[in-house]
C-alpha cells in the first residue's frame, strides 16, 4: 500500500549547494556543447558549421574564451573598451586574433539595426541632429531608432559613427543554429550550463546516450527557419524593418514536412498576425493568420473577417471547419461561433455552461485561491477533494509509461537538458509503443496490481526530473485515491488519448478531483469574473465523452460563519532581512465570531536580541535561552494552523517571518491571508491611525502587554470579529 512518508522529500533534501565556478567555466561549457554536437549532429551540419568548428578550435584559449564571452552577452555589438575579463587579462591580442580569423569585425550596413539598439540615446541623437532637421531632443530612444530606420541610409549613418571603437560578433547565426540544435529552442547564451554547475538546474540522469533532434538536414533547416523568425518577431518592436521583412516573406514560407515544424509555423503565424493587428493592418493579419493551422490562428482570421464584414468568407470557412475539423478544439470553436454569428444564438457555449453551473459560497479571504477554498468546502460536506488540474493525468501517464518514455533504448532524448521524448512532441508515442501501451493499460483493470506497479516505479524514480510531470507527494496521494474509485474504461480512454495526441492532451484539465459516494468526478472552479477557456471546454467534453462526471462550479464570495481563522502575531529580533529570527509566537483560533483556541511560545532565535528590541518587547536573551527552537515547535504550530486563513495586523510582516522559519527547515508554507489593517481601512474608514494600539483604544479592546505576541494576537482577533460583523451586514444588504 502507498506510504506517504516514502515520498516525503523536503526542499532541503532536494536543494543542492551552489558551487564556485572555475575562471573559464563558460569556455568549458562551449567546448562541451561543441563536442556533443560533433558526436550527435554532424549529419545536420553544413559547410559553414564545420568551418566554424575547425577555425574555432585553431584559436588559442584566451581568444576562444573572449569569443564565448561575446556569445553569452546580450546583443551582437560591443564596445572594445568594455571587453575586460580578469581571467583573460589583456584583450588586445585576443581581439586581434579574433579579427584576423573573422570572428569579430567592424559593423557594416547589415548590422544597422543591431548598432542602433547598442548605441545610447545621446549617440543616436548626435547623428540624427547632424543629418536631419527638427529632431526632438526629448524623444524616447525607441522613437529615435524608428526615425533613424525610416529616414537614414544605413551606410551614411554608420559613416557618421566612430565605428573603430565597436566590434560586432560574426558567425552569430551559425552559433545560434548550434545552440538551437543543442537546446531545441533559440537561445542567446549558455546560462543553462551555468545554472547546472551552480546546482540551480538538474539535468536528467536517466539516459547516457542521446538521439539527434532532427533526422536530416532538411528537417533541421525547416525547424530553425520558423524558430529563428518567431524569435525575431517576439524581440522586435511592431513598427520595425524586421517586422516588415518577416511579414513580406510570409507568402514564401516553406511547407512544413513535420509536426514540430508545423507547430512552430503556427506560433509564428499567430505572433506575426498579432503584430499586424496592433498596427491595424487587418487584411495583412488575416493573410498571415491563414498561413497557420492552429485553432487560435483560424479564430483570429475569422473574427477579423467578421469585423471587416466579410461574412460570406467567414461562413464558408466555418462550415469547412465543421465538416473537416483538424482537432477537437477547432470543431468546438467553429460550431460555437457559427451558432452565434449565423444561427442567431445569443451566448457562447462557455457562457451557457457558466450560467448553468452550481454556485458555492466561499469566504472572501480566499481571494486569489478559490480552488483551495473549494477543496475545503467539499471536505466540509464530507467528501474528499484534491487540487489536481493537469498534474493528476500527467503523473498517471508518466509513471505508468515510465519505461517506454525514459528507459528503453529507443527512447529519443536529445541532450542532458531535454527531458521529454521526441515521440511525445511529435505525437508518435502510441504508434511507436502500441503493444506496450495496451499492455500497461490492462493493469488498470486490477487496481491493487496497478497501485503496486506504480509504487514500484515511483519508489525507484521519485525525484528524477522529467518533462512530463513533477514529483509531488500530494499528487501521488490523489492518484492512488482516484484509482480506488475510478472505473477502468474511462481511465484507459483518457490515457490512450494522451499516448496518441500528447501535445493536445497535456493541458486544460479541471481544477479538482472530488471523491463522493458515486465515485470520482472532476470539477472546474470559476470565481466571479473568470471565463471558461476553450481548452478547458474541450477537456470537459473529452472527459464526459470518456465516461467521467465533469462539472463547472462557480464560487461566490461571502462570509462563511464556519470559516476558521488563525490570528498570528510574532515578535522578532528585527524588522528586515533574512538574518532576523522569531523570538515569540502568539496565535488564536477564531470561528463563528469567538476565540476557540490559543497557541503561545517563546522561541530561541539562535542569535542575539538587540537592546532596542528588548526595550520594545521586554523579551531578553535570558528569557529565550532555554526556550525551544522553531524546529522543535514547527509540527505543533503547523497542526494548530491547519488549513485556516492566516490573519495578522500587517499580515505581510508576520507571514514573511513564519514562512522564512519553515523554509529554513526545507518546508513550504502557504496559507490564504487576511490583513486586519487593510480590512479595518475598508470596513471602518476615517481613522487617523490604524495601528493596533490606536484601534484597540478606539474600540475599547484590551491590550495590556502590547508587543507581546499572544496579547497582540488576541487584540487583532477582536478586530477580525469586528470586520466579519461588518462584512456579514453588507452581505445581508447585498445578497
Amino acid at each position: 500500500m502507498f506510504q506517504a512518508e516514502e515520498f516525503d522529500q523536503t526542499r532541503s533534501a532536494r536543494r543542492r549547494p551552489r558551487k564556485e565556478l572555475p575562471p573559464f567555466y563558460y569556455h568549458q561549457h562551449f567546448l562541451e556543447m561543441l563536442t556533443f554536437l560533433e558526436q550527435n549532429y554532424d549529419h545536420v551540419f553544413e559547410a559553414q558549421h564545420r568551418d566554424f568548428l575547425t577555425c574555432f578550435r585553431e584559436l588559442d584559449r584566451n581568444s576562444q574564451a573572449l569569443y564565448v564571452r561575446l556569445v553569452n552577452r546580450k546583443g551582437r555589438v560591443f564596445a572594445i573598451s568594455r571587453l575586460r575579463y580578469p581571467e583573460i587579462g589583456s584583450t588586445q591580442q585576443p581581439i586581434g586574433n579574433l579579427r584576423e580569423a573573422g570572428f569579430i569585425g567592424s559593423p557594416g550596413k547589415e548590422h544597422f539595426d543591431d548598432v542602433l539598439r547598442f548605441l545610447t540615446k545621446a549617440e543616436i541623437l548626435a547623428v540624427l541632429t547632424a543629418t536631419l532637421a527638427g529632431v526632438p531632443r526629448s524623444a524616447r530612444k525607441q522613437d529615435l531608432i524608428a526615425l533613424a530606420q525610416s529616414h537614414c541610409a544605413p551606410t551614411e549613418f554608420m559613416n557618421c559613427l566612430k565605428t573603430s571603437r565597436i566590434v560586432v560578433q560574426r558567425h552569430a547565426d551559425t552559433v545560434r543554429y548550434l545552440l538551437y540544435l543543442y537546446f531545441g529552442r533559440i537561445r542567446e547564451g549558455m546560462d543553462q550550463f551555468t545554472m547546472r554547475d551552480m546546482g540551480l538546474v538538474r539535468p536528467h540522469d536517466f539516459k547516457s546516450s542521446y538521439e539527434a533532434r532532427f533526422q536530416d538536414i532538411d528537417e533541421a533547416r525547416e525547424h530553425y527557419y520558423f524558430a529563428s523568425r518567431l524569435h525575431a518577431v517576439r524581440r522586435s518592436p511592431p513598427s520595425s524593418s524586421v517586422i516588415d521583412r518577416l511579414s513580406g516573406e510570409s507568402a514564401d514560407w516553406p511547407e512544413p514536412a513535420t509536426n514540430g515544424a508545423a507547430r512552430l509555423r503556427d506560433k509564428l503565424a499567430y505572433a506575426l498576425g498579432q503584430v499586424q493587428e496592433q498596427l491595424s493592418q487587418d487584411d495583412l493579419a488575416i493573410t498571415i493568420y491563414r498561413r497557420g493551422e492552429a485553432t487560435r490562428c483560424t479564430e483570429r482570421a475569422i473574427r477579423l473577417m467578421l469585423k471587416l464584414d466579410h461574412r460570406d468568407d467567414a461562413r464558408r470557412h466555418l462550415e469547412q471547419l465543421m465538416e473537416f475539423p483538424r482537432s477537437d478544439e477547432e470543431v468546438t470553436f467553429a460550431r460555437d461561433l457559427y451558432a452565434r454569428k449565423f444561427d442567431r444564438k445569443r451566448t457562447s457555449t462557455a457562457t451557457d455552461i457558466l450560467r448553468a453551473a452550481d454556485t458555492i459560497d466561499i469566504d472572501e479571504a480566499y481571494h486569489g485561491a478559490p480552488e483551495k477554498a473549494a477543496v475545503a468546502w467539499y471536505e466540509a460536506q464530507g467528501e474528499r477533494a484534491f487540487r489536481v488540474e493537469n498534474s493528476l493525468w500527467r503523473t498517471f501517464f508518466g509513471v505508468l509509461f515510465w519505461e517506454a518514455l525514459f528507459e528503453r533504448s529507443e527512447t529519443e532524448l536529445h541532450s542532458p537538458f531535454d527531458a521529454i521524448p521526441r515521440s511525445l512532441q511529435t505525437g508518435t508515442f502510441y504508434d511507436n509503443h502500441a503493444e506496450l501501451v495496451e499492455s500497461r493499460l490492462t493493469l488498470i483493470d486490477d487496481p491493487a496490481r496497478l497501485k503496486l506497479e506504480l509504487l514500484r516505479v515511483s519508489t525507484r524514480h521519485f525525484g528524477v526530473q522529467n518533462g512530463v510531470f513533477r514529483w509531488r507527494q500530494r499528487t501521488l496521494d490523489a492518484l492512488f485515491a482516484f484509482i480506488d474509485v475510478a472505473m477502468a474504461g474511462p481511465v484507459q480512454t483518457i490515457l490512450r488519448q494522451m499516448s496518441q495526441h500528447y501535445p493536445d492532451m497535456r493541458y486544460g484539465y479541471p481544477d479538482l478531483l472530488v471523491l463522493d459516494k458515486d465515485g470520482a468526478r472532476f470539477v472546474e472552479i470559476k470565481a466571479e469574473g473568470d471565463q471558461l477557456r476553450r481548452n478547458q471546454l474541450v477537456k470537459i467534453e473529452q472527459l464526459r465523452n470518456a465516461g467521467f462526471r465533469t462539472d463547472v462550479v462557480r464560487t461566490r464570495w461571502a462570509v462563511d460563519p464556519n470559516q476558521t481563522y488563525v490570528v498570528v502575531d510574532v515578535e522578532t529580533t528585527g524588522g528586515k532581512g533574512v538574518q532576523h529570527r522569531v523570538t515569540e509566537i502568539g496565535a488564536v483560533k477564531v470561528r463563528g465570531g469567538k476565540i476557540i483556541d490559543r497557541f503561545s511560545t517563546l522561541l530561541n532565535p539562535e542569535r542575539a536580541i538587540p537592546a532596542s528590541i528588548t526595550r520594545l518587547t521586554g523579551i531578553s536573551a535570558s528569557m529565550v535561552a532555554s526556550a525551544p527552537r522553531f524546529s522543535e515547535v514547527a509540527d505543533e504550530f503547523a497542526r494548530f494552523l491547519g488549513d485556516a486563513i492566516f490573519v495578522a495586523h500587517n499580515v505581510a510582516f508576520d507571514y514573511r517571518f513564519i514562512s522564512q522559519e519553515f523554509e529554513r527547515l526545507g518546508r513550504s508554507f502557504r496559507l490564504p491571508r487576511l490583513c486586519t489593517v487593510a480590512a479595518m481601512r475598508r470596513y471602518y474608514p476615517g481613522h487617523c491611525s490604524y495601528s493596533l494600539a490606536a484601534l484597540t483604544q478606539e474600540y475599547d479592546i484590551p491590550l495590556k502587554t502590547h508587543h507581546r505576541a499572544l496579547c497582540d494576537a488576541e487584540a487583532a482577533a477582536e478586530l477580525l470579529i469586528l470586520v466579519n460583523e461588518k462584512r456579514q451586514e453588507q452581505t445581508c444588504e447585498n445578497p
